[in-house]
C-alpha cells in the first residue's frame, strides 16, 4: 500500500505544481485560496451531481469537498443534486445557466442527457468539466475522473486472488447501469482481469447483469434470482460498488453465506468500510475525491480565465469519447484496492473519519486491524 500511496501524493504533487500557473495573482503558486480568490472574484460556478440513493459518496464527498475547493479558488458555487431525476439535470442546467454561471461542472445521470446539456451551454459560450463522469457525444471542454478501468481491474484482481484456492470458482457480476460510460469502463477493467479466468475454467462465470441506475435494490433483487436460479451457490461476487455491494450481502445473510462468499466494492464509504471490517465485504476501491475537487476547481479558474495553457497544464491526458471518438483533455486520477488490512489507510488520509467508521461493534475491529 505504501507505493500506492506514494504515488497518490506523486499525484497530488503533480497537480499542485501543474495548476501554479492559475494562481497567478499569488505571493507563492501553492496557496489556492490567496492566489485565485482574485482572479474568480466570486463568479458562479454551477455544480450538478447525480443522485444520492445508491452511493453514498455525491453528497457525503464530492459536495462538501468541491464546495470548499471552489471556495478557496475565489468562486460562488451552485451545487445541486439531480436526485437521479433526468429532467432535472436539464432543469437544473437551465437554472444556473440563467444566472449567469461561468463554468459548468457535470455529473450527469447518463450520457445522453449531460451530452444535450453541454450544447445548451456551448451555445451560451459556458465551458464545461466532465466531472467523475465521461457524457459520451457530448461537447465538455475537459473531464477530471480515475483510471477507470484501473479500478475494473483492481476488483478483478481482488476477486481473482480471493477465489485462487477454488478451481472452478462460480462469479456472479452485478454492475453499474448501462448508461453510465463508467459502469462499462469498470467492467472492461473487470474483464482484462477475469475473462481469461472464465475461458480457461478457472473461474466459472454464472451471469453477469448491468443495474439500471445503479439501482441497489434492483441489484439486490438481480443477484437473489442469479443466486436462486444456480441453486443457492456462489463463491464470489463483483459488486461493481459499495451500494450493491451492500444489497448482495443482505442476500447472503439471508442465505446464511456472509462472510464465506468474497464480495467486490467500490467508493471506500463508511458502510463498505464496515462491511469489510467485519469480513462481509472483501475489498473496496479507494478514489481519492479531494484530488478530484480541487482539479476540477483549478480547472475551473483556468477556463475563467480563458487560458487553455494553463489548463492543458492540469489536464495532461485525454480520453476517447465512445461515441464521437473526439480526444477529451483530461486528468485521471489513480484509484487504490482497500482490503481489510488497508481500511486504515483510508481513515488515515482523512477521507472518512474514524468517527463514521469505528462504532458500535465495529469499534474492537478498528483496534484489532490498526485503526488507533
Amino acid at each position: 500500500m505504501r507505493s500506492r500511496t506514494l504515488a497518490v501524493l506523486a499525484v497530488s504533487t503533480g497537480l499542485a505544481l501543474a495548476v501554479t500557473g492559475c494562481g497567478a495573482n499569488s505571493s507563492n503558486g501553492s496557496s489556492p485560496t490567496s492566489g485565485s480568490s482574485g482572479a474568480s472574484n466570486g463568479a458562479k460556478v454551477g455544480v450538478i451531481l447525480p443522485e444520492t440513493t445508491t452511493s453514498a459518496r455525491w453528497e457525503g464527498f464530492d459536495h462538501p469537498l468541491l464546495e470548499a475547493a471552489l471556495k478557496a479558488e475565489g468562486f460562488d458555487p451552485i451545487i445541486q443534486n439531480a436526485q437521479g431525476d433526468d429532467q432535472k439535470v436539464s432543469q437544473l442546467a437551465d437554472q444556473m445557466l440563467s444566472q449567469g454561471v461561468k463554468v459548468l461542472i457535470l455529473a450527469s445521470t447518463t450520457g445522453d442527457v449531460g451530452a444535450a446539456v453541454e450544447k445548451k451551454a456551448a451555445q451560451q459560450g459556458v465551458p464545461v468539466i466532465d466531472y467523475d463522469r465521461l457524457n459520451a457525444g457530448g461537447s465538455a471542454d475537459y473531464y477530471v475522473s480515475f483510471d477507470n478501468p484501473g479500478v475494473g481491474k483492481l476488483q478483478g484482481q481482488a476477486l481473482a486472488t480471493a477465489l485462487k484456492d477454488k478451481p472452478g470458482a462460480q462469479v456472479i457480476e452485478i454492475e453499474g447501469a448501462p448508461t453510465d460510460n463508467n459502469a462499462t469502463l469498470f467492467h472492461d477493467g473487470q474483464e482484462s482481469v477475469l475473462a481469461p479466468l472464465y475461458a480457461n475454467n478457472t473461474l466459472k462465470l454464472v451471469k453477469s447483469q448491468f443495474i439500471d441506475k445503479w439501482d441497489n435494490q434492483t441489484g439486490g433483487t438481480t443477484f437473489e434470482n442469479f443466486l436462486t436460479a444456480n441453486g443457492g451457490k456462489v463463491d464470489g461476487v463483483l459488486a461493481a460498488n459499495d451500494g450493491l455491494a451492500g444489497a448482495v450481502i443482505a442476500v447472503l445473510q439471508k442465505n446464511g453465506l456472509n462472510g464465506k462468499v468474497p464480495v467486490t466494492g467500490q467508493d471506500a464509504t463508511a458502510d463498505g468500510l464496515k462491511a469489510i471490517l467485519r469480513g462481509d465485504q472483501y475489498m473496496t476501491v479507494f478514489k481519492p475525491i479531494k484530488l478530484e475537487a480541487e482539479a476540477a476547481a483549478k480547472l475551473a479558474t483556468a477556463l475563467l480565465k480563458n487560458s487553455k495553457a494553463d489548463a492543458d497544464k492540469i489536464a495532461t491526458q485525454k480520453t476517447t469519447d465512445p461515441k464521437t471518438k473526439r480526444e477529451v483533455p483530461s486528468l485521471l486520477l489513480d484509484p487504490q484496492a482497500i482490503t481489510k488490512d488497508k481500511v486504515k489507510d483510508v481513515i488515515s488520509a482523512g477521507a472518512v473519519p474514524k468517527s463514521d467508521v469505528c462504532t458500535g461493534d465495529i469499534a474492537a475491529l478498528c483496534t484489532a486491524n490498526g485503526i488507533s
